[in-house]
């Protein structure tokens, strides 16, 4: 078998050279087994015709397997023959012949300085992209942040307005006097609302 790696085969092929002809090679050789099994089995049904023969079974089979070494061997020889001619004439790719796929190299060659420069390249606008994108990301987010902070503000404004409106309705116009006093009863719920909590755990512990 040919050591000739044929890359470049394989790339049109869609399989390796070496590869089709070891399944040819492979696909003979059982061909060859089963057809001296047929053989044997016709010596053995025509062998029933003569009772009076000497030759047995056992013999016929040992005669099929030296049949079998003998073809083997000179098939080895024929195939060598015919797989210089599969990956010489058949599977092979002339060096002068350039695939479809490759012909780009051809119109823009480049050197593997070159190359390597333009993968530099790529790689650094790779870089900047995903920088882009990060910080695009990031300025939506704080949209969204601004968006919730600018309805809070409005809901802020709203009860201001609404708060100004029912101290006009209960003859307080000043809206400072109005948060002292809320302030005040604020405190005063707190302390309400401690001591009913103070309350509840000495229940609980009692229970």
């Amino acid at each position: 078998m040919s050591v000739n790696p044929m890359a470049y085969e394989a790339q049109f092929f869609g399989f390796s050279p070496q590869t089709c002809v070891l399944r040819v090679y492979i696909a003979f050789q059982d061909y060859l087994f089963d057809m001296m099994l047929v053989v044997e089995s016709v010596i053995l049904k025509k062998l029933d015709a003569f009772p009076d023969s000497k030759l047995s079974p056992l013999q016929i089979r040992k005669c099929t397997e030296k049949f079998f070494a003998f073809m083997k061997e000179h098939f080895n020889k024929l195939f060598s023959n015919l797989e210089k001619v599969l990956l010489q004439l058949v599977l092979n790719i002339p060096p002068n012949l350039l695939l479809p796929e490759d012909k780009v190299h051809q119109q823009y060659p480049y050197s593997r300085e070159q190359f390597q420069a333009l993968q530099d390249e790529v790689q650094e606008l790779q870089r900047q992209y995903r920088a882009e994108a990060s910080a695009g990301q990031a300025l939506r987010a704080e949209l969204e942040e601004q968006k919730v902070v600018q309805a809070e503000l409005e809901k802020i404004l709203q009860w201001f307005a609404g708060l100004e409106s029912i101290c006009r309705e209960h003859g307080t116009s000043n809206v400072k006097e109005s948060f002292t006093f809320l302030t005040q009863n604020s405190k005063k719920l707190q302390d309400v609302l401690k001591d009913v909590e103070k309350k509840r755990k000495r229940v609980n512990h009692l229970l």
